[in-house]
């Protein structure tokens, strides 16, 4: 397995006044095709903020991100958010007047990379095989249940064929024995699809089911 996304020397802090909090400190870390990794750490350590940069949603003030060798800045934010990754949110951030079929079609139209013609039917597979059953499939969104939406938010992830997921608090508003189904659904797409998952957490659980557990404290990432 090669390379899929390498940090190098990311630097990020916030100003308040004259003080300025480094939250990031010339951070290095390489991450695995085909690998589940989850990335924790105490409660303002800046992993939501590290998920956000390596999704190019923000920008690190120092530093080089590469996706599979290049650099993301070069290749553009944009190319590289609409073709090379996908996100799945802590809560959903599906679109609410769409069914669960109709947002992963959408999704479809935003990437370049390229889909399949049958698209419809590539969709329902999508959503069968993340456990969404075609007449919850063709339901508005918001009469599905937390879990139902969360497992529609990572087809929708994948949805433009990408390798690189990342995940931000995917199981915070789900109960457990549903945390528990998101969870095996990472493991499937890591380990059968090849997909390499990020996901930031504050559970223990569901980081003991990852194959790397990574802890973000004083700006650095190590391996646990």
């Amino acid at each position: 397995m090669g390379t899929i996304l390498k940090l190098e020397n990311i630097c990020y802090g916030y100003t308040d006044g004259s003080y300025k909090r480094e939250i990031l400190k010339h951070l290095c870390y390489e991450f695995e095709e085909g690998t589940f990794y989850t990335i924790l750490g105490p409660s303002g350590s800046g992993k939501t903020t590290l998920l956000s940069i390596m999704a190019g949603l923000d920008k690190q003030e120092e530093g080089k991100i590469y996706y599979q060798g290049e650099d993301i800045d070069k290749m553009g934010l944009y190319k590289y958010r609409r073709n090379k990754i996908g996100v799945v949110f802590q809560s959903y951030n599906l679109v609410t007047y769409l069914t669960g079929a109709e947002n992963i079609l959408l999704a479809m139209t935003e990437t370049d990379n390229p889909i399949p013609k049958n698209r419809s039917e590539l969709t329902y597979a999508l959503l069968n095989m993340v456990g969404i059953a075609n007449t919850k499939a063709d339901r508005m969104v918001t009469h599905l249940s937390g879990g139902e939406q969360q497992r529609i938010a990572i087809a929708r992830a994948i949805a433009g064929n990408v390798d690189l997921i990342f995940a931000d608090e995917p199981t915070g508003n789900l109960d457990t024995a549903t945390e528990q189904e998101i969870i095996r659904l990472f493991q499937m797409l890591s380990e059968r699809y090849g997909k390499t998952i990020i996901a930031v957490t504050h559970s223990n659980e569901v980081s003991k089911f990852s194959d790397h557990r990574v802890l973000l404290k004083n700006g650095v990432l190590n391996d646990l």
